[in-house]
Parts: structure tokens; C-alpha cells; sequence
């Protein structure tokens, strides 16, 4: 047989093994974790925190795209608990998305099942408590999504990767943060800062990372932290930035980054440095006293201490805008599926609709609220998609209390639950606006959107001239600098009810949140499952009828 035949030959072969492999039943990984309290000493004086399986962070999921995560979370608190995993898509399946308005909690003693995929989806993730402030007491940890064999990979397999959890720390236990915020008061500054549950390691310390010289390595920097924006950089090492909330990037090279609430980034590093101990370090931003966390890198086989003096962080929010707009997408890379991320030409669709939402800051009934659009959202007894599902949404929730246009300043404000309707696959462009002092950061559940452009002031329609429609990074979470906005696109094609919130979680927590109807009108499979048999029931649907199913 000639070498070009031999090579059709091997072609055709590889494609009818990625076919096939597409139409069998996906891999299964499962996973027991139990939920407790534990004794933390961060800062050397114990906390009680919420540990996975005696663990914190908990334990690491590290699978491949599409394959079927299933999780058995036994509840072993004192009060309900929810797991949610920031950036998994869920496609079809807002039933696994584990927040306050998609699932009824786990009550305590008791355990629920998650089975979820990450369907077509690469990169690095994190899981963490949704109920409340549990987030403020742990709870979480890191998920690595892996490109399946046949998906090429535009950069050379790593020797080792690791994930590097960093985050503000209170302190305080996060029932006391409860009663905190329910007195109408607002978190103020962190105690300090953590990698990975540690804070500050000192000259001595054993390390946390392992390196051999001439290798590179990734590490997976998720901030899941309550409030602050981290800087993160390598004592004598750049940064080679491959990967933003799940998609691959242009591989451009930075002395450091900066990681608001809720982003995760994935780096290369060379250890091409003289084999010694080195510093990792994470440091706030946009605080007037900056606090520090460092942890400790190590070349294999030596003994030489770290140097003391540690690489300096930048100082202004103008940095980290221009950070921003140095980030590109990967056109030529492939995504979870074969094919360019590029091929999806987002800046050549039409706009159906434009949202514009603005934060607020007020006092209701004498107590501090936060909210969008005029309405501070609070969670109803019965989960908003269960009630949707079930048929009993006008006893416990409306439609579209706010409009697609903030309202004039001062405006009172509502307390409600906030849920908005948007036409199954329209493209739709969502202005995030933030009149306030300080950076915000917002999260939106079921999807990847597409940052085209920020600025200060108020947003126009002018602003689109300065709009990237081409290769803007696809992601999951983005920022708002003070007296800001951002513009976000997307098309709603993943039916469900899918929570788009502050990742500032004072601000989440006393309202500044909304939930989104997608709803297709075909009432198919092909477009979202039916309710799980084992899905938890609670108040006003617990011994209702199940509806006619999705066929």
C-alpha cells in the first residue's frame, strides 16, 4: 500500500473511532464525599470549616470532556447544603446546577446523587457551597476538564499539573458572617489570604510545589475567594497564559495576573531557573493594605532558600483593564469538539435584544440590600425551576419584575425573587454596569459568553465601535471596573433556569443576583431533560403530580 493510501487509510480509521466513540455511552467517574465540619488553623488559631471528605480544599475531579460525574454528597452538617460547579455548563440539565433556584437543598443527615457532564467543554473549574455564606467556611475545590485523546492540544502535554486554589479568607465562622450581613451590615477586609487552604508559608517551610529543571508545568488558578481580586506570580518565573474559564488563549507571556472573584486561569511555567526554593504568591488588589499569601516552589534536589524580596504586584485598576484587553481568543485552536474554536463567528450574528443592568446599593426597612435593576433578589421556599416545572410559578415567583433599562437613580428598590425571560437561541447582548467604587465581578450559569468590551462611564450604543468582535475570549465570568461597564454577548441555547450573580458574595448574598428562563417551546428532550427521579423535593411541589414528561 503507498504511504498516501496508508495515510487516507488512518485518517478514515481515527474518524470512524471519533464517531463511534461519540454514539457509545461516555465514560463514568464516581465519587462518595462526605460533608462536615472540620478544625482549620490558617492563621494559627482554629476555625471550623466544611471539609469533603476530611479535606480542604476538597478533593480534585480531573476527568475528560463528556465524561459522566457522579457524585454522591452524604450531608453531615447541621443545616442544608448544596454543591454548584462553577463554569460546567450543564447542558440540558439545570437540574445538576446545584443553586438555591434549581434544587431543593440536601437536608442534613441525609445525601443526593449528581450526575452531570461536562458536555463539549475543556479547562479549569471549581465546585463550592451556593446555600448562603457557606462559601465563607471552604467547602470547595478544584475540577480539571481534559481534551479527549483525538482533540489536539495547541501546546506540548505538561510533566505535572496543579491546581492552585486562591482566595480572601474572614476568619470568622460563616454563620457569624449570616448574622453579619442579616444585621444590614457589609463584609469588610478579609483576615488574609489563602493558596490552597494555607496562609503565608515562611523561609523553611516545606514546599507545596515539586518542580524538575528543563521541565514545564500547568497550574490550574482559580479565585474562590468572597470578595477580592488576587494578583498571582511566580518569584523568577513568567507566566504562559494557555487557558481563560475553559477556552484556550493566545499564548502571550506575563510577569503576573490578575484573578477576580470566580476566574479561573491556566498557565505554563518553565522551570528554567537556578534549581532553588522560590515563592508563589497571591496578593489583593484595589485594597488600600494589601495582603499577601506565598507558598513555596521547590527544584528537585535542592536546598537553597527562597530569597525574601518578592516580586511586586501592579497598583492600578488601569493595569488590569489593559491586562484585559490583552487577552485573545485561540481562533485556530480545537475546543472540546474538533473544530476551531474560531469557527463560531459571534461578531457576525444580529443582536435581538439588549439588557442593561446596573447594581445598587440602598437600605430596605432600615437594613443594607443590594440589587439589580431596582430588585434585590431573594431565594422563595420552593426552588424557582421546580416551581417553573411543576406549574405553580405565579404563586411563587414573577416574570420580568424588572425591564431591560435600569431605573432613574434613587428609585426604591424591591425585594423579590428576580427572574428574567429570554427567547430560547436568540443572541442577546447584556450591558453590566457598575456605578459603584470598587471592582465587581459577575458569574452567569449554563454558559460561555463573549466579553466584546469595556470602559468607563456609562455604556451607548457609540460604545459598540470600540467592541471586540473577533476574537474576544469565550468565558464564564468577567469583571466590572469602578464607575464601568461590560458588555457581554451570547445566544440562549441552553434551556433551563441558569443564575447570572455578583461573585462578590456580600453583594450576592443580600441580593444582587438574578436568575434566567430559557425555556424552549417544544417541550423536547432535544432540548432539556426531565426532572431526575431522584431529584430532592421540598414545600409546595412535595406532593405534587409529576407533570407530562419531555418526549
Amino acid at each position: 500500500m503507498s504511504m498516501a493510501k496508508s495515510g487516507v487509510t488512518l485518517a478514515i480509521l481515527l474518524f470512524l473511532a471519533f464517531i463511534s466513540g461519540g454514539r457509545s455511552e461516555d465514560p463514568y467517574l464516581y465519587f462518595t464525599w462526605t460533608v462536615s465540619y472540620g478544625t482549620i488553623f490558617p492563621f494559627g488559631v482554629p476555625q471550623q470549616a466544611i471539609m469533603i471528605n476530611n479535606q480542604f480544599p476538597g478533593p480534585v475531579i480531573n476527568c475528560t470532556s463528556n465524561n459522566n460525574i457522579v457524585v454522591n454528597v452524604f450531608n453531615q452538617l447541621d443545616e442544608p447544603f448544596l454543591l454548584s460547579w462553577n463554569g460546567i455548563q450543564q447542558r440540558k440539565n439545570s437540574w445538576q446546577d446545584g443553586m438555591p433556584g434549581t434544587n431543593c437543598p440536601i437536608p442534613p443527615g441525609q445525601n443526593f446523587t449528581y450526575h452531570w457532564q461536562p458536555k463539549d467543554q475543556i479547562g479549569s473549574f471549581y465546585y463550592y457551597p451556593s446555600i448562603g455564606m457557606q462559601k465563607a467556611a471552604g467547602g470547595y475545590g478544584p475540577i480539571r476538564v481534559h481534551s479527549r485523546l483525538l482533540i489536539p492540544v495547541p501546546f506540548d502535554p505538561p510533566a505535572d499539573e496543579f491546581d492552585v486554589l486562591i482566595s480572601d479568607w474572614y476568619g470568622i465562622g460563616h454563620k457569624s458572617l449570616t448574622r453579619l450581613l442579616d444585621s444590614g451590615r457589609h463584609l469588610t477586609r478579609a483576615r488574609g489570604v489563602l493558596i490552597n487552604g494555607a496562609a503565608s508559608a515562611n523561609l523553611g517551610d516545606a514546599p507545596m510545589f515539586f518542580l524538575e529543571a528543563g521541565k514545564v508545568y500547568r497550574f490550574r488558578v482559580c479565585n474562590v475567594g468572597l470578595k477580592a481580586s488576587l494578583n498571582f506570580r511566580i518569584q523568577g518565573h513568567t507566566l504562559k497564559l494557555v487557558e481563560i474559564d475553559g477556552s484556550h488563549t493566545m499564548q502571550n507571556v506575563y510577569d503576573s495576573l490578575d484573578v477576580h472573584a470566580g476566574q479561573c486561569y491556566s498557565v505554563l511555567v518553565a522551570a528554567d531557573q537556578s534549581p532553588r526554593d522560590y515563592f508563589l504568591v497571591a496578593s489583593t488588589r484595589f485594597q488600600k493594605t494589601v495582603q499577601t499569601a506565598t507558598a513555596i516552589i521547590r527544584y528537585s534536589g535542592s536546598s537553597v532558600p527562597a530569597t525574601p524580596d518578592l516580586p511586586p504586584a501592579p497598583t492600578t485598576w488601569a493595569w488590569s483593564l489593559n491586562q484585559w484587553r490583552s487577552f485573545r481568543w485561540n481562533l485556530t485552536a480545537s475546543a472540546a469538539r474538533p473544530n476551531p474554536q474560531g469557527s463560531y463567528h459571534y461578531g457576525q450574528i444580529n443582536i435581538t435584544r439588549t439588557i442593561k443592568l446596573a447594581s445598587s446599593t440602598s437600605a430596605v426597612d432600615g437594613k443594607l440590600r443590594f440589587a439589580l435593576n431596582g430588585v434585590s433578589h431573594t431565594d422563595p421556599t420552593v426552588p424557582l425551576k421546580l416551581a417553573e416545572y411543576f406549574g405553580i410559578n405565579g404563586t411563587v415567583f414573577k416574570y420580568n419584575l424588572i425591564t431591560d433599562e435600569p431605573p432613574a437613580a434613587g428609585s426604591p428598590v424591591t425585594i423579590a425573587p428576580n427572574v428574567i425571560t429570554a427567547e430560547f437561541r436568540t443572541f442577546i447582548e447584556i450591558i453590566l454596569e457598575n456605578p459603584e467604587q470598587s471592582v465587581q465581578s459577575y458569574h452567569l450559569n449554563g454558559y460561555s459568553f463573549f466579553p466584546t468590551g469595556m470602559g468607563p462611564g456609562n455604556w451607548t450604543p457609540e460604545s459598540r465601535k470600540t467592541y471586540n468582535l473577533l476574537d474576544a475570549v469565550s468565558r464564564h465570568t468577567i469583571q466590572v471596573y469602578p464607575s464601568s461597564w461590560t458588555a457581554i454577548m451570547l445566544t440562549f441555547d441552553n434551556a433551563g433556569m441558569w443564575n447570572l450573580r455578583s461573585e462578590i458574595w456580600d453583594r450576592r448574598y443580600l441580593g444582587q443576583q438574578l436568575y434566567i428562563s430559557v425555556l424552549s417551546p417544544e417541550r423536547s428532550l432535544r432540548d432539556e431533560y426531565n426532572m431526575p427521579e431522584n431529584a430532592l423535593r421540598c414545600g409546595a411541589i412535595t406532593n405534587l403530580p409529576l407533570p407530562p414528561p419531555y418526549t
